[in-house]
């Protein structure tokens, strides 16, 4: 399996005079290649690698979570990887992003539309690099930000279907993750804070029913009373830590920005491991019991000049690899609200599968189940538990316009990060189109 990762992963040329080169890693299905869906996955951010979900979320491969700062991590065979039933190409979208780069300044800036587009370019230079999986099904996928791009890129797909562009491509739906979707996503934090008991009923009132009536984000600047209580909000959230000092990702978690900074903090300062062998020895234990630090290992990898030999990254290209590069992507985000591409194309027929972590915060299950409740598509399978190994491993209801909705319980902003053998089952059965 290691040695099939690192024979398939290059770049694609994409873009006017092919100045932007986008890289992947590509995994054949462990089951029957031939005839297994074939996967492009997108991860969020913007600006987040696609080694994120290869390597702790749904991949092949994990690192070995071992305290050792010295060495090359290890990589070890992930049981729970979904690419026992599909082939997977992880995508570096857009350019800035893991290893995908562009020699020419103008070419680093992007736009929604503009990522979506090179998405596509790429996929289908992809099919004609690999012939062999013309004839597969094809679905697109990816988390959070990717939201924003995912629907595009199928639309972009489906509209080449209709056109005749080669190559054929035979596309059969998409799958997203707690994913970004409407401006007004991040009006459902409040209701969603107090529905699982972080706000009280006294504070989530004046917040919902008397001045600000759900809008949080955009306020109106003549709306006062609003301005005020929404004050009222952030300030109890500072003073009391009510919302501030949980982790966002998923609230059970405990809060790790101090022990384990997000990457990028650390390496703009500073090595990683020098920063983490800084940390006092009790400071060091409790770092070891936060999940994102393991995210440490990816930089010792990814930045090692033999791995980067292996993957085929030319010297000069890259600085020093960022698991989400924030600050590098250029990306101007023109679309906004991805609802339009549902809908259309829920009306040519294509399976979507929407799923959702039911702790996170940053994109609260109840904020992806309101956007669907306006598709306006009957319901033809309710609101019900689904059971992994005897066990409810979440909620789920499908629609007529052949979208399942599913959360996932205990689950953060990237479901298959918290419960993997639960994720597993999810995408197994619906992609065997099996009831979850």
């Amino acid at each position: 399996m290691i040695l099939l990762l690192w024979q398939k992963i290059r770049y694609i040329s994409v873009g006017e005079s092919d100045e932007v080169q986008l890289f992947y890693y590509f995994v054949k299905s462990e089951s029957n290649a031939q005839v297994d869906p074939l996967i492009l996955w997108m991860t969020g951010g913007p600006g987040c690698s696609s080694l994120t979900a290869l390597a702790f979320e749904f991949g092949p491969l994990h690192f070995e979570k071992v305290d050792n700062t010295s060495s090359l991590p290890r990589l070890i065979l992930n049981p729970n990887s979904w690419t026992q039933m599909a082939s997977f190409i992880f995508l570096d979208t857009p350019v800035g992003t893991g290893f995908s780069y562009t020699n020419n300044p103008d070419a680093r800036k992007s736009d929604t539309m503009l990522a979506c587009n090179e998405a596509h370019e790429f996929f289908r230079k992809f099919l004609f690099d690999h012939p062999e999986f013309i004839s597969n099904p094809v679905y697109v996928g990816g988390d959070s930000f990717s939201g924003l791009i995912v629907p595009i890129v199928a639309e972009l797909i489906a509209e080449g279907i209709e056109k005749g562009i080669e190559p054929p491509i035979d596309l059969k739906g998409y799958i997203l993750g707690n994913p970004v979707t409407i401006p007004t996503d991040n009006d459902y934090e409040v209701p969603y804070a107090h529905g699982v008991g972080l706000i009280s009923n006294e504070l989530y009132e004046v917040c919902t029913h008397l001045n600000c009536e759900g809008n949080y984000q955009d306020i109106d600047p003549r709306n006062v009373p609003c301005l005020d209580d929404m004050n009222t909000f952030n300030q109890a959230s500072n003073d009391f830590y009510l919302l501030s000092n949980l982790e966002h990702g998923n609230f059970l978690e405990p809060l790790c920005t101090f022990y384990a900074p997000k990457p990028r903090n650390l390496i703009s300062d500073g090595s990683l491991d020098e920063k983490f062998l800084e940390l006092k020895r009790r400071q060091r234990f409790l770092a070891s019991m936060c999940r994102s630090d393991g995210y440490k290992l990816a930089y010792s990898w990814t930045n090692n000049d033999i791995v980067r030999e292996v993957l085929q990254v030319p010297k000069g290209s890259v600085g020093n690899w960022q698991r989400c590069n924030y600050f590098g992507v250029s990306l101007t985000t023109t679309v906004r609200d991805c609802v339009p591409y549902h809908a259309n194309l829920s009306r040519k027929g294509y399976r979507s599968l929407i799923y959702s972590g039911d702790h996170d915060l940053i994109v609260p299950h109840i904020a992806t189940q309101a956007w669907i409740k306006s598709l306006n598509y009957s319901i033809v399978d309710d609101w019900r538990q689904w059971l992994v190994e005897g066990q409810v491993a979440g909620y789920t209801r499908t629609y007529a316009n052949r979208m399942t909705f599913a959360t996932v319980k205990g689950g953060g902003h990237t479901a298959p990060e918290y419960r993997p053998t639960e994720c597993k089952a999810m995408v197994k059965r619906w992609l065997s189109h099996d009831p979850l």
